[in-house]
């Protein structure tokens, strides 16, 4: 059966993508120095109400007592994984790996929710709990951010359903949080979501609807039965700017970091930012606010599957605006990485990426357990494939003519021996232990 082409969509590009090749795609669009602020996305904001109901979360939740309620993950030093995987290179030929230093930003182990969806699906859930407590006038809710944990607060909440669309990380955020806070939840969730996530949720007290169709199917069966009661509230991650700020947050964490570890940041000093992505709303919240804070001295890439190159597949259309998916181009949307299975990248996110976005690699499944594996090996963290995904980003870089033309293109390449490269983990702590075996029985095999 013959592929589709796509009008205006590069044909040697669109041939690799239909052929499932890994392929690093650079942004001729990119434009240098920082993003001009976007009214109403202002991460801020989105600090601010973190820093109010810090208290809130912290009764909420023993595990973010030790941070006094902030949500807070380790950027941690991988040198064994990067001696490595530079040893190996891209395709097994040696070392051409750029120099600097090697950061895991683990989301991966972020208290509670275990995933980095907990930075936008908390702080949407707080952003809603605050309008309806406030809105009803329940006594000292604009002053006491506590008045939000107490029976009053949870007796009004509880009247109230929190609706989702989700492949299991976001489900289990929203959940939580709202669950915490007395709301009841639904998550609405695809044929390809993992099982063992929907039982996660059940037990929680959360009610998962499942549906036969896939990840984009889960989410309009959400909006359809919000749209039908005014005591629904549904989180939209494809369209929601409150999942946006939530994650765009995330930036200042990471700067502070940096700087605890004397790291610096600017024209001497790169920072390369790798973000597996799916919908795209957690990598494009966090490239967002890395840009505003580091303008042109920030470079992030995101990564995602050869089955579901959704942003990429959007950001590389004549039309960056026309929704494009990845079935147009004729691909099914199957792989291991189930958090990173989406046909069609978000709407809100995609015409933002546009302007910021440095380029999107991709990565085969192979490739993801095999990563998994080697991150397990050589600093004993055990992630699940999704979130192994960024782990090649420096590969890409230093190792095939696409990366090599960007560093030359920007002027990198005297600098690289003192860049910094962070990979974003974005989870697997709440994986059990059967499937964390599974992921490394196959990645063993694959190193073999």
């Amino acid at each position: 059966m013959p592929k589709p082409r796509i009008e205006g969509f590069d044909q040697e590009l669109l041939t690799s993508l239909q052929r499932r090749e890994p392929v690093l795609w650079l942004n001729d669009g990119l434009k240098n120095g920082a993003p001009e602020a976007i009214a109403g996305l202002d991460p801020a904001v989105a600090q601010a109400r973190f820093e109010k109901y810090a208290p809130v979360l912290a009764r909420l939740f023993p595990e973010l007592e030790a941070t006094r309620g902030h949500l807070v993950s380790e950027l941690a030093p991988i040198p064994g994984l990067q001696r490595g995987m530079s040893a190996t290179g891209l395709n097994g030929a040696g070392a051409s790996t750029p120099a600097g230093a090697w950061l895991l930003k683990r989301d991966d182990a972020l208290p509670v929710a275990g995933s980095i969806k907990a930075r936008g699906g908390f702080h949407e859930v707080l952003t809603l709990a605050q309008r309806l407590v406030e809105q009803c006038g329940l006594p000292g809710a604009t002053d006491d951010p506590l008045a939000m944990a107490g029976p009053e607060a949870r007796a009004l909440l509880g009247r109230h359903t929190l609706s989702v669309g989700s492949t299991g990380n976001l489900g289990l955020s929203i959940g939580l949080i709202g669950k915490g806070l007395g709301f009841q939840v639904v998550v609405h969730m695809s044929a390809d979501a993992k099982e063992w996530k929907k039982e996660r949720l059940r037990k929680k007290g959360i009610t998962v609807v499942e549906h036969t169709g896939d990840y984009g199917a889960a989410v309009e069966a959400g909006r359809q039965e919000a749209a039908r009661s005014s005591t629904i509230h549904f989180v939209d991650d494809e369209k929601s700017e409150h999942l946006f700020l939530g994650y765009s947050a995330a930036a200042a964490e990471l700067a502070g970091q940096l700087s605890a570890l004397g790291r610096k940041v600017d024209a001497a000093h790169p920072l390369f930012v790798y973000l597996p992505c799916g919908v795209g709303g957690a990598p494009g919240g966090i490239a967002y606010g890395l840009k505003r804070l580091f303008g042109e001295y920030v470079h992030c890439f995101f990564v995602e599957p050869t089955a579901s190159p959704c942003m990429l597949v959007q950001l590389a259309s004549a039309d960056t605006r026309r929704p494009l998916s990845i079935y147009d181009i004729g691909l099914d949307n199957v792989t291991e990485a189930d958090g990173l299975a989406v046909g069609q990248a978000s709407m809100l996110v995609a015409p933002i990426m546009a302007d910021i976005l440095s380029g999107v690699f991709t990565v085969t499944d192979e490739a993801l357990l095999l990563d998994t594996y080697k991150l397990a090996q050589a600093e004993g963290i055990l992630v699940e494939p999704s979130a192994a995904s960024a782990l090649r980003g420096p590969l890409w870089l230093g190792g095939s003519p696409q990366g090599k033309r960007y560093l030359a293109r920007h002027g990198l390449e005297p600098s690289m021996a003192d860049a910094t490269h962070v990979m974003w983990s974005t989870g697997g702590s709440l994986v059990p232990r059967e499937e964390h075996e599974r992921f490394q029985a196959r990645g063993a095999e694959l190193a073999a």
